[in-house]
């Protein structure tokens, strides 16, 4: 096997594109170890180099990872978190099940979550503005990382305005049977409605450590506005590993 010199593409993409074909067509299977990098510059007759850049792609598509002395493998598939709407309906909330907790028990997964930090913050300047307060007033922050089985899967900050959560279970480490959902209706805040807004962008340094991401993928930020009839009750950010969730909205067509 050799470089094509008559083919548009690099040496270093042609190597990827083979490699990465061995990849996907199962010929090399997640956790297997790929050719050394000698091996290679052997194998397509051309400079190490050449083989590095091949590599610092596939890394680069998340499809492969190096493992410090030990050479580059293909990654494991990460656990997929599927997404839908059904994981706000009261019935899952009344079986004392959270969101993302029925999700992961659905597929048959573990889920857990740590709380990182509990207490009043100064609102940053989107929140204020969903809120329609100054930024920088006090509201009432959960800050969580989660977990579905091995993998922390996304961080998690909800926001409050102090006075609705007062004297309720949010504000403690555990907020109880069905989640801080069920602790607003209990205290009187019927949800009537939610408005979800998601984007994609690379994460930032602390976000791969946290989430233990591989290089080249990226995470979804979401952020979610839970409405009751008096207006908004909650305003959640959730900053999700790209590959390790799936969503999915069905929704009748509009007029």
């Amino acid at each position: 096997m050799s470089i094509d010199p008559t083919d548009p593409r690099s040496s270093s993409r042609q190597i990827a594109d083979a490699l990465r074909e061995e990849i996907v067509s199962g010929r090399i299977v997640p956790g297997e170890r790929l050719p050394s990098e000698s091996r290679l510059v052997e194998t397509y007759g051309t400079a190490s180099q050449t083989v590095k850049q091949a590599i610092g792609l596939l890394k680069a598509e998340g499809l492969v990872e190096g493992r410090k002395g030990s050479g580059v493998y293909v990654r494991q598939a990460p656990v997929i978190t599927r997404v839908d709407m059904s994981r706000f309906s009261r019935s899952k909330r009344a079986a004392g099940r959270a969101a993302q907790q029925a999700e992961a028990e659905a597929a048959g997964l573990s889920w857990k979550q740590e709380v990182l930090h509990l207490g009043e913050v100064p609102a940053p300047a989107w929140v204020a503005e969903l809120y329609a307060i100054a930024e920088g007033d006090p509201v009432f922050v959960r800050r969580r990382r989660e977990w579905v089985g091995d993998q922390p899967n996304q961080l998690a900050d909800s926001y409050y305005r102090p006075e609705v959560v007062e004297g309720t279970a949010i504000q403690e480490l555990k907020t109880g049977p069905g989640g801080s959902l069920a602790r607003l209706e209990e205290a009187g805040h019927r949800i009537v409605r939610f408005r979800e807004q998601l984007r994609t962008r690379m994460p930032s340094p602390e976000e791969v450590r946290s989430l233990r991401l591989a290089e080249g993928v990226p995470v979804v930020r979401m952020r979610r506005v839970t409405f009751a009839e008096s207006g908004p009750v909650e305003v959640f950010e959730s900053i999700m590993a790209g590959d390790r969730f799936e969503f999915t909205y069905e929704f009748d067509a509009p007029e």
